[in-house]
């Protein structure tokens, strides 16, 4: 079992940063973070949860959705068992819950949410206008 905990969330206005972390704790026999795909998703009111970062477990992947691509960024701390996600240039419409997830160990990245098997509780983003 894996456990995710998020957090740095807040109300911000448009065109300042935010950091989002993402810690991971292990249960069982599977406790290397470095064999987990992560993936931050995000779901606004009404809408349906969306991929908008992912890095593979062996890093040599990563994804960025169109309307994140050159403002976020993804990254991991294998030794802290930590995914982060930098978003910088931040938008009104970028207001969501985001949410942490992983995918089971040594599977790659996935776009789909129902790919994902552990998730977060989420943290919520909010863009001032």
């Amino acid at each position: 079992q894996v456990q995710l905990v998020e957090s740095g969330g807040g109300l911000v206005q448009a065109g300042d940063s935010l950091r989002l972390s993402c810690v991971a704790s292990y249960t069982g026999s599977e406790r290397t973070f470095s064999r987990y795909t992560m993936g931050w998703f995000r779901q606004a009111p009404g809408q349906e949860r969306k991929l908008v970062a992912g890095i593979s477990w062996n890093t040599i992947n990563t994804y960025y959705s169109d309307s994140v691509k050159g403002r976020f960024t993804i990254s991991r701390d294998n030794a802290e068992n930590t995914v982060f996600l930098q978003m910088n240039r931040l938008k009104s419409e970028d207001t969501a819950v985001y949410y942490c997830a992983s995918r089971f160990p040594r599977h790659g990245l996935a776009y789909a949410s129902t790919e994902y098997e552990y998730w977060g509780q989420g943290t919520q983003v909010t863009v001032s206008a």
